[in-house]
């Protein structure tokens, strides 16, 4: 009989040990008072740092999520400003995601960590490619896990493709919704789109309803997001100057096409390609084995290039 993805899912997590305690603390940084995460110090390995995606979530869209990656180093986590935890900027509705970018490099510079590793996943992959390209001194390696594409071109096709992907009231509850609200910065309104769209971005979506983001709404967030659709992006220029050997991974079954993987790869001088089938937007639930394998192999390799 052939696995599912939850006899999958249960397997792995049994096999590991149980996640660490995290420490809390709070750094000042450009002005804002940011609360960081921290599993304990690995001896040895350089700390990693995880940079949640969401636009209006805090770190616990990633842990435990990413506990595994706890084994074999040190993980650092934090609330993106305005979010969760961490003090919300004033004239929030200035906010952009460069602003989220230079605030991963201060984050570091304040925790006194010389050097770090990088893992973004969806918009904070975006953020994670970012502030890589503004910080090549300060980052040795770089994930980006399902992540945004280097320019917005796959915006205008994402609520088509989870419609796609969805029936019943789960489809009809994203139907009800118009994704052109999204170019105002209302949290409400951004909180409800993104609760809905959330189960098309399974795989197996049965698996999927096991799951939920959590209930959080960001004015900073929503902003963020909103300005994003509104404006558009290139990053493409900064892409290209990106120092750090990098990894893109990507399920294949992702309503965000796996062609963003491919076209970031081609852009970055020293990167790889792991698309991973049979997962979509959360490849380290869908398919876990392969994506820590993946992801803990490249982290942990000699610094020899891809």
């Amino acid at each position: 009989m052939n696995e599912t993805t939850r006899q999958r899912f249960e397997s792995f997590r049994k096999s590991l040990p149980r996640p660490p305690r995290l420490e809390r603390r709070t750094v000042r940084a450009r002005g804002l008072d940011f609360v960081v995460w921290l599993s304990p110090d690995v001896a040895g390995a350089p700390p990693l740092v995880c940079v949640n995606g969401g636009m209006l979530y805090s770190h616990a869209l990633l842990w435990p999520a990413l506990s595994p990656l706890a084994v074999g180093r040190q993980i650092i986590l934090y609330d993106q400003r305005g979010r969760g935890a961490t003090q919300a900027p004033p004239a929030l509705r200035n906010s952009r995601i460069e602003y989220d970018a230079g605030d991963v490099v201060a984050i570091r510079e304040a925790l006194g960590i010389a050097r770090w590793d990088m893992l973004g996943h969806s918009w904070g992959g975006g953020i994670a490619m970012l502030a890589a390209e503004r910080d090549t001194p300060g980052v040795r390696r770089l994930v980006t896990a399902n992540a945004v594409g280097a320019t917005n071109d796959w915006v205008a096709q994402l609520h088509a493709n989870a419609l796609a992907r969805l029936d019943g009231s789960e489809r009809a509850a994203l139907a009800a919704l118009d994704p052109q609200t999204l170019y105002a910065d209302d949290p409400a309104t951004h909180a409800e789109y993104s609760r809905a769209i959330y189960p098309a971005y399974f795989a197996d979506r049965e698996f999927g309803r096991g799951f939920a983001p959590p209930r959080e709404t960001s004015a900073t967030g929503a902003a963020v997001a909103a300005r994003l659709r509104r404006e558009g992006y290139d990053w493409r220029e900064q892409i290209k100057r990106i120092a750090a050997t990098t990894l893109v991974v990507h399920g294949t079954q992702d309503i965000l096409p796996p062609r963003l993987a491919t076209e970031t790869v081609d852009l970055i001088p020293r990167a790889a390609l792991q698309l991973i089938d049979g997962a979509g937007h959360m490849p380290f639930w869908e398919q876990p084995q392969l994506f820590f394998h993946s992801v803990i192999n490249f982290l942990d390799s000699k610094d020899r290039g891809i």
